[in-house]
């Protein structure tokens, strides 16, 4: 082949790849890409899902899809989610793959917590006003009649399949797991596409994995429970940094009402029938999995300090920093594996 020929040729592979690249950058401009995604979900709950995808891929539809359909199943204020129409009825066969696990999850952590971690909880719900409507309608002489329905080892059943009720009138609420759930169920949509960058989070719960943008691990902070009572507090009580962990916090502080001049807080005990009344202001309770970290982090402001501790000393997969009050002074539990979290 003479050298015309050979040129030719070179020239054309070369305005070929010349093309090839200019197509590319045309479309991926700029990969890796970071996104950010917003949105809100379980009615005004808001969520924030950042990641990064070498492959260039926006996921907003698909996350609003899996939350749609998690909250097509699982969420009371759908009349004809899966639990509602359980609520109504004695049994239901699942439909969806998310009833089954957290229904395992709940079991798990109502017998470690002693059923202060209880999702037959709604029919008190219901009565202290943190339902639909928010209209508090209980009196304390219909505590304990409302209080027999309440009881996940006595009243429910269940297995790979199905979920039964003993006891007509029992009803289940997820709303103490369901954030941390969702962020498990948008961490897994994120994994399953190969991604392994990414930050989630649901009304405050969250799941990080790997680094963010700058290639740091990412930061989280938890909130001070004293902030915007008219002092001069920090917003955040602490920032910490979140290596492939779940990190869920519930706190008494932020929602509650006042009824004739008393504070109800929006933690109740589903052992007593009441709004809890202790030291304790919020629980930040580090695990693999969200899920299991907002159960206990909601089961642990039930239990108050000293109990949640107990519970926490006895299980190695659970990191936690509680927030209590000691006579009007702000002080911290921090676990001994929670320590190396804290920036």
């Amino acid at each position: 082949m003479d050298n015309r020929k050979k040129n030719i040729i070179y020239s054309f592979i070369l305005i070929t790849l010349v093309g090839i690249v200019w197509v590319y950058r045309k479309y991926n401009p700029e990969l890796p890409t970071h996104f950010h995604v917003r949105g809100t979900t379980m009615g005004v709950v808001p969520y924030n899902v950042k990641y990064i995808d070498s492959e260039g891929r926006p996921l907003d539809e698909e996350i609003k899809k899996v939350l749609v359909d998690f909250n097509q199943s699982l969420s009371t204020y759908i009349p004809s989610s899966e639990i509602s129409r359980f609520n109504s009825g004695t049994a239901f066969t699942y439909e969806s793959s998310f009833f089954y696990p957290v229904l395992q999850e709940s079991k798990d952590v109502y017998e470690a917590t002693e059923g202060s971690f209880d999702p037959t909880i709604q029919p008190l719900v219901k009565a202290w006003g943190f339902g639909p409507g928010k209209t508090p309608t209980i009196k304390d002489e219909e505590v304990d009649s409302i209080k027999s329905f309440v009881n996940f080892a006595e009243y429910i059943s269940f297995d790979t399949k199905e979920v039964k009720k003993s006891k007509e009138g029992v009803e289940l609420d997820f709303s103490a797991i369901a954030k941390g759930y969702a962020v498990d169920v948008v961490a897994d949509l994120l994994r399953e596409k190969n991604i392994h960058n990414f930050m989630v989070e649901i009304g405050g719960e969250v799941v990080c994995e790997g680094h963010n943008e700058k290639e740091k691990i990412w930061k989280i902070g938890i909130d001070n429970p004293r902030y915007g009572e008219g002092g001069q507090e920090e917003q955040l009580s602490l920032i910490v940094e979140l290596p492939n962990k779940a990190l869920a916090t519930s706190g008494n502080y932020r929602n509650f009402y006042v009824k004739d001049g008393k504070k109800f807080a929006h933690t109740l005990d589903p052992r007593s029938g009441y709004p809890v009344q202790h030291s304790l202001l919020s629980a930040s309770i580090f695990s693999s999995s969200c899920m299991r970290s907002d159960a206990y982090a909601t089961a642990f402001m039930v239990m108050g300090v000293e109990k949640a501790i107990e519970v926490i000393e006895a299980h190695a997969d659970l990191e936690a920093i509680l927030i209590y009050d000691d006579n009007g002074v702000m002080k911290n539990y921090i676990s001994e594996g929670a320590e190396k979290f804290i920036q």
